[in-house]
């Protein structure tokens, strides 16, 4: 059953992220509070880590996700930003739309898979995805 699981899954296998480059480091730079953020979801995480925040999508993008980012040792996400700016829904809709684009446009970065509190965590490499992430998030 699994080789047919395999066979017929949509997921790719991506290559294990060496604990040694780069990205690893900039990830271990956020390992805490990724581990608190994988214990409490279910979805599948993908990370950008840049070097002072990390981005995370929660969920399958570019169609079904959502976002969180680590910065300054806090999780931020939409509805925090909401709260602590007073973002109107339709601004963050907005938001949504231009991350679903940065992702879909940056669709061949390198990714590797990790693993974070026993979550399976996809780890992406992209000074463009980075830079569209920030932008659009600021």
């Amino acid at each position: 059953m699994g080789f047919l699981n395999k066979l017929f899954s949509k997921e790719k296998d991506f290559p294990e992220l060496e604990t040694s480059s780069p990205i690893a480091q900039r990830l271990d730079n956020f390992r805490d509070d990724l581990e608190h953020l994988a214990r409490d979801v279910s979805d599948p995480i993908e990370v950008v880590p840049a070097e002072d925040t990390a981005y995370v999508f929660i969920g399958k993008p570019p169609k079904k996700f959502g976002m969180a980012w680590i910065r300054d040792g806090k999780i931020h996400n939409f509805k925090t930003m909401a709260e602590e700016k007073g973002i109107p829904e339709m601004k963050l809709q907005l938001m949504s739309e231009k991350l679903r684009k940065a992702y879909e446009t940056n669709d061949t970065a390198n990714r590797y898979s990790t693993t974070i509190a026993d979550h399976k965590v996809l780890v992406t490499r992209s000074e463009s995805l980075e830079k569209d992430l920030r932008k659009i998030i600021q």
